[in-house]
Parts: structure tokens; sequence; C-alpha cells
């Protein structure tokens, strides 16, 4: 299921996701109505992901790449009970960013229960199953 990080979370919801990546494989995909559907990465380590609140910026740190993302106005992530498989970022430009793991990622802990809740997957482009 997908749900929707409160903006007021995203710096400790990757704050926490950061003490437990283990160079997880991931891949990166951009897709917008100018530039279609790109792979940006493909199977590479994930280093890390950091949000910035002064600078309104989402760092996803892969091995020999960095991809900012300024002015994230939603963020979604796929989980699977405590597992993360995905998320998404979508910026100010309605561009889509989605990271993808090849392997799911444990979570340090339960869903907060103040969550907007689990949805379905919007109908967009390269969306989550």
């Amino acid at each position: 299921m997908s749900r929707k990080i409160p903006r007021a979370e995203w710096q400790v919801y990757f704050d926490r996701l950061a003490k437990i990546l283990e160079a997880k494989e991931a891949e990166l995909e951009v897709a917008s109505l100018d530039l279609g559907a790109q792979i940006a990465a493909e199977w590479v380590p994930l280093i890390g992901i950091v949000y910035d609140p002064k600078g309104d910026l989402l760092e996803v740190a892969l091995e020999d790449f960095d991809h900012l993302i300024g002015q994230p106005q939603e963020i979604w992530v796929d989980e699977d009970d405590l597992l993360l498989v995905g998320l998404e970022v979508i910026d100010a430009e309605g561009t889509q960013h989605i990271l993808r793991l090849r392997t799911p990622l444990m979570l340090p802990s339960p869903r907060p229960e103040h969550s907007s809740g689990p949805r379905n997957m919007r109908g967009t482009p390269g969306g989550f199953e």
C-alpha cells in the first residue's frame, strides 16, 4: 500500500531511514509530460536520502550519482507491512521522481497512525502498482 508522508514528517522519516540503509540496490525513474519516462539510474547502490527543510531540497544519493529534487510537493512511500518497496516524489513542476528498491527494506518502526493512511497509487505513468 502507498501512503502520503505529511511534509512535517519528511526530515524525521528520512533521518530514520538513513540509519538502516545498507547500500540497497535502487532504480531511479524521472517522469514528466516534457521528458516522458526516463531511467536516471538502474540498479545501483543507494547511499542515502536526505531532506533539507531550509533549502526545501530532497537529495537521493546513489553510487556515483546524486539526484536533487527541489521544492518537493508530495512524497508517497510504497510499503508492504513493515517493508519499504519504493517511493515517489512529486516536485513543484509536477515531475515524478520514482525510486524502486530491488529488495524491500525493513522499516525501523511501525507506521505512525496519524499519517494520511493507505491508498491505492494513482494511475499516473510509472507510478507504483
